[in-house]
């Protein structure tokens, strides 16, 4: 109807990008904003999943408020046109923007990764349960076949590690 793809991006068997991010010296609300501008960049349209409401109103607000750049197009379900937006803040696994970029949230939404071209599992590395479920998470994809990369935060940026 409007150009489109809103098919949930799981319906294919292809392997996945999964790219673990290590937050060590930033907050998510600083961090994700920079890596979502960059994925804009690349033309993707991009979903985060959220573990809940709270977390996505905090995304929200630091979204609209980042230095990173002058404006972060984004919307949830509160603002609707999810098929216009290029990023969409959820906390379920619908994917409304046909985004083939994943950005999750402290593991936010189901295990199935596939139909997405890459995948940012971002933990906080501050929290020694986030950082098990995120070892978890890593063999699970791992198990599942999709090609895996860990970064880390370091003082000028990533750094991929290990």
């Amino acid at each position: 109807m409007n150009g489109v793809d809103t098919d949930t991006p799981t319906s294919g068997k292809e392997r996945s990008q999964v790219g673990f991010y290590h937050l060590t010296r930033t907050p998510l609300a600083e961090a994700l904003p920079k890596l979502l501008e960059r994925s804009l960049k690349t033309g993707e349209r991009s979903v985060v999943r959220c573990p809940d409401a709270t977390t996505l109103a905090g995304l929200d607000k630091a979204m609209w408020s980042s230095s990173v750049c002058l404006w972060l197009p984004h919307g949830h379900v509160y603002d609707g046109d999810e098929a216009f937006q290029p990023i969409w803040l959820a906390c379920d696994d619908a994917v409304p923007n046909g985004a083939r970029f994943l950005f999750r949230v402290d593991g936010a939404g189901g295990e199935d990764l596939t139909g997405f071209k890459r995948v940012f599992d971002l933990f906080d590395g501050a929290d020694p349960q986030s950082v098990t479920r995120a070892r978890e998470r890593w063999r699970a994809a791992k198990g599942a076949g999709h090609e895996l990369a860990y970064w880390k935060q370091e003082e000028t940026g990533w750094r991929q590690a290990g």
